[in-house]
C-alpha cells in the first residue's frame, strides 16, 4: 500500500500526496481514503476533497492538529480497501455537432479521420471521473483515446453552453455550467451534470464511469424540455 506524504496547506488542511502520477489505481486509493474518512468520521476533520492523486483534508487544528491527524491518516492508508463504495456506470446521451459542437469538423479534420470515425472513438471509449473542479460539478474524464488528444485554443472561446461535451489535453469533459473556455468542443449533452434544485446538486462523483450514447439533435432537444436525469448502473 502507499506510503503517504503530507503538504500543509496554511493551518487548516493538509494535501494527502498518494502517488506521483496519474492513473486509475492511484485515483481509486484517493477516492477510497475519502470514503473511508465519510464512514468512519475522524473528530474534526471538516471536509475532503479528492483529486487526481492527492486529497485535501480540512480540519480543524482546535480540535485536532496536524501532526496528529497525519498519524491517523496514515494508518487509514495502510489498511484501505479500494473497492469500499460502489462505482456508478452514467450513460451519457450526446448530440455531436451542431452549434455547441462548433469544433467537431475542424476536430476531425485536423486529426485527418472523417467526422463519423472521430464520434465512434469518442462514443466508444470507457471515462473515469478523475476529480471535481474548475466550476461547480465539473469532471475531469480519463479515457479520452490518444488520437483525439488536442491542446486547449490559445485564446479562450467567452461562453461555451452548458452540456458542451469538450476535448482539452488527455480529457474528455461535459461542461456542468456555462462559462468561458479553451477546451474544444464536439456536441452537447441535454444532461444537466449540475443542477442547484436537485436533491444532490452533482451528478457526477468521483470514480464514476462515464460512456457517451449518441443521440440525433431532436431528441436531444425533447430530452433537455423534459429535465432527462439518467439513472446510474453498477460500473463494470
Amino acid at each position: 500500500m502507499t506510503t503517504p506524504a503530507f503538504l500543509p496547506c496554511g493551518e487548516q488542511a493538509l494535501s494527502v500526496e498518494l502517488g506521483d502520477s496519474i492513473d486509475p489505481e492511484t485515483n481509486a486509493t484517493v477516492i477510497a481514503l475519502s470514503r473511508n474518512l465519510a464512514d468512519a468520521p475522524v473528530e474534526g476533520v471538516v471536509e475532503t476533497v479528492p483529486t487526481y492523486r492527492s486529497l485535501l483534508v480540512r480540519y480543524d487544528p482546535g480540535t485536532i492538529r496536524g501532526d496528529a491527524l497525519e498519524k491517523v491518516l496514515t494508518e487509514r492508508v495502510s489498511s484501505l480497501n479500494r473497492q469500499q463504495g460502489a462505482a456508478r456506470l452514467w450513460r451519457i446521451p450526446v448530440a455531436y455537432g451542431g452549434e455547441a459542437g462548433c469544433d467537431l469538423d475542424d476536430l476531425a479534420a485536423q486529426k485527418e479521420i472523417d467526422t463519423e470515425e472521430l464520434i465512434r472513438l469518442h462514443s466508444e471509449a470507457a471515462y473515469r471521473v478523475y476529480m471535481i473542479g474548475f466550476a461547480p460539478g465539473f469532471a475531469y474524464l480519463g479515457g479520452l483515446p490518444e488520437i483525439l488528444h488536442t491542446p486547449r485554443l490559445a485564446q479562450p472561446r467567452q461562453n461555451i453552453a452548458a452540456g458542451a461535451i469538450g476535448i482539452g489535453g488527455q480529457q474528455a469533459s461535459i461542461n456542468s455550467v456555462a462559462g468561458p473556455s479553451g477546451w474544444r468542443f464536439i456536441g452537447q449533452t441535454p444532461v444537466r451534470t449540475f443542477d442547484p434544485a436537485r436533491e444532490v446538486p452533482f451528478l457526477l462523483a468521483a470514480g464514476d464511469e462515464v460512456r457517451f450514447e449518441r443521440i440525433a439533435a431532436d431528441e436531444a432537444e425533447r430530452m433537455s424540455a423534459e429535465g432527462y436525469t439518467p439513472e446510474p448502473e453498477a460500473a463494470t
